[in-house]
Parts: C-alpha cells; structure tokens; sequence
C-alpha cells in the first residue's frame, strides 16, 4: 500500500521520528548530541515549533512538536540537516547522506494520546535497555518533566499545565503517571502510526480531522472508495 502524503497541521501536536540510513548511529558521542540539541533549539525558535518531548538515541531520534504553520516542522528538520550532516560527516571522515530518507510523523489527538506518546518518547532508553530508569539518561526531556533538571528546549504543552497548579505538583503528578511502563499494545499502536504516517486519535478525531483538512488521512478499505465523512454536530 502507497504511504500516504505527510499530514501536517498548524496547532496540534505531532510524532516525529528521524532515523541513521540503514539503521547505522547518527550520534557517536556527548558532542554529537549537544550540537545537534543546540541547532535544534535555534532552528525550533526560528521556524515557530514548540518540542513539548524528546530523546535522541544512538540511531534515531524522537520528537512531540507543535508546528504553528503547515510549513514550519519541514523547515524546521531540513535546516537542522543542513547543518548537522556537514558537522557529522566533516568530524567522521565520511560522506553522504546521514538520515534514512525524510522524517516521518504522526499527527497526536491532544486529549486522547498526548501524555502516552511523552511517555513513549522518554521511556525509549528504558525499553531499549541502555538504563534502568528514565532520568538516568541524559539525551531525553525526561528530567525536565521531572523537575531534576530545566531544559530551555521544552516548551510545555497545555496537557502538562493540567497536571497541577505549582511545578511541583505538575512534576510529582508526571512521575506518578509516566511511571507504570507501556503496554505492548500501546507501544505497537504508537509505533504503528508512526511509521504509516497516520494520525493517532480517537474515531471522532479522525472523522473531524479528514472533513477539516478534506482529505484522506487513514487507508481507505479495500474495495472501498474513500468518502469524506462530515463531522458529528
């Protein structure tokens, strides 16, 4: 089945995954993550993306962004490759392309998959193996929500606002809730979506979401002609 074209729209979060061509490590030490942390805060300011969550691992890297424009998380990713591949290549004595192709991403229902998709992103070091506990790692926003540790990067989504009225009640109610681990269900859910490029939300999301963008944002069934669908009033 054909991937479906990039769905982007200003004002909601999205899932971004970038990954290292044929899987090989874009990050080989402190360096490496703290350059490409630096040109990510700059060139997140400069094209108006707001990163609500992180990790960067050795070969890939994880994203929750909220784009103000339907332009601004593609320029946003390209400028950052303009000047991390050079950086990369220039220090490793290589050459050529650095990444597996474009980013992919999925669009997140706020209400709906928000907080499981944060969690998702900063437990990845933890399901990986590589630590034993979220805030043991260092190149995630984990320790940020947690209060161990601000990161001018983050901007905080709504959702975490929520979560109490003081940093420290939100930060106390973010450990309580990130702390029971995934379901193998909900991983592969969330895995599945990003990788197809499809929107992560409820069934009333998606149906509002295909009416308002006018067009097709899930496979169509087979045999089936695809119909856009009005919203519920």
């Amino acid at each position: 089945m054909a991937r479906l074209p990039r769905l982007i729209v200003p004002n909601q979060p999205h899932h971004v995954i970038q990954t290292g061509a044929n899987n090989q490590d874009v990050f080989l030490d402190a360096q490496d993550y703290q350059t490409f942390l630096g040109w990510l805060r700059s060139a997140a300011k400069t094209y108006k993306v707001a990163i609500h969550a992180y990790v960067l691992m050795s070969n890939h890297l994880h994203l929750l962004v909220t784009p103000s424009d339907d332009a601004g998380l593609g320029q946003m990713m390209q400028w950052i490759g303009r000047y991390y591949v050079p950086y990369f290549n220039q220090k490793y004595a290589r050459s050529g392309t650095l990444w597996n192709g474009r980013y992919k991403t999925s669009l997140i229902d706020a209400d709906e998959y928000f907080m499981l998709c944060s969690r998702y992103i900063e437990f990845n070091p933890v399901r990986n193996g590589m630590v034993s506990r979220a805030e043991d790692y260092p190149w995630s926003s984990y320790s940020h929500h947690a209060g161990i540790r601000p990161d001018g990067l983050i901007t905080d989504h709504a959702k975490v606002w929520a979560l109490g009225n003081t940093p420290f009640q939100r930060e106390a109610a973010y450990i309580a809730m990130a702390e029971p681990a995934l379901s193998n269900d909900q991983i592969t859910l969330i895995g599945k979506a990003l990788l197809k490029g499809w929107p992560l939300g409820s069934q009333q999301f998606q149906t509002a979401l295909q009416a308002k963008v006018k067009r097709q944002v899930l496979p169509a069934k087979r045999g089936r002609p695809f119909k856009i669908k009005p919203p519920a009033e």
